[in-house]
């Protein structure tokens, strides 16, 4: 998620990415780096289901998706292993942010395994990979997000901030349409 404004209030974690993870593209890492890797967890006051199709309905996304004050003019979504997907979110003063990437995984209503890519003017940026964890807690959600092989520090605590706001974003959608536990 592209940065905001908003400090982040869930629990975080920015570790290196093990030996034993999947090989990373040291290219775009800084000079001197690690690939990084973020966890956050958030409890959503919402069943499991709800909160998964969230993320895989393009007409419930599309009023959530992104840090707070963006809207979603484009997405596309092909729910399914080997599927493409594609958000662009634009900021208050009309900047675009589009992301892309391929589900790897997708197991309703546990789990959601997606590569994500900035698109840039050159192309598409650095290739990360996205988790997301649906567990139930006595109806509601504990909903984790790993984002793995980030390039660096920086990058991984800008998408700390986006991810902590798109889950504020998340949280209030839920509530709005009546999803609550």
């Amino acid at each position: 998620m592209p940065p905001t404004n908003q400090s982040p209030t869930n629990q975080s974690q920015t570790n290196p990415v093990h030996s034993d993870a999947a090989p990373v593209d040291p290219a775009g890492a800084a000079a001197g780096e690690t690939p990084q890797v973020l966890r956050l967890t958030r409890r959503l006051a919402a069943p499991r289901e709800a909160v998964f199709r969230a993320f895989t309905e393009p007409e419930a996304m599309v009023q959530w998706w992104g840090p707070e004050g963006m809207d979603v003019p484009e997405i596309r979504m092909d729910v399914r292993v080997g599927g493409g997907w594609r958000t662009c979110m634009r900021s208050p003063a009309g900047d675009l942010h589009c992301v892309a990437g391929v589900y790897r995984e997708i197991s309703p209503p546990e789990r959601l395994v997606m590569t994500w890519a900035w698109e840039g003017d050159d192309g598409p940026g650095r290739e990360t990979l996205v988790t997301l964890e649906f567990h139930d807690r006595d109806g509601e959600t504990e909903l984790v997000l790993i984002h793995e092989n980030l390039a660096s520090v920086e990058a991984a605590e800008k998408h700390q901030m986006g991810w902590t706001s798109s889950f504020n974003c998340l949280a209030q959608y839920l509530a709005e349409n009546g999803e609550q536990a």
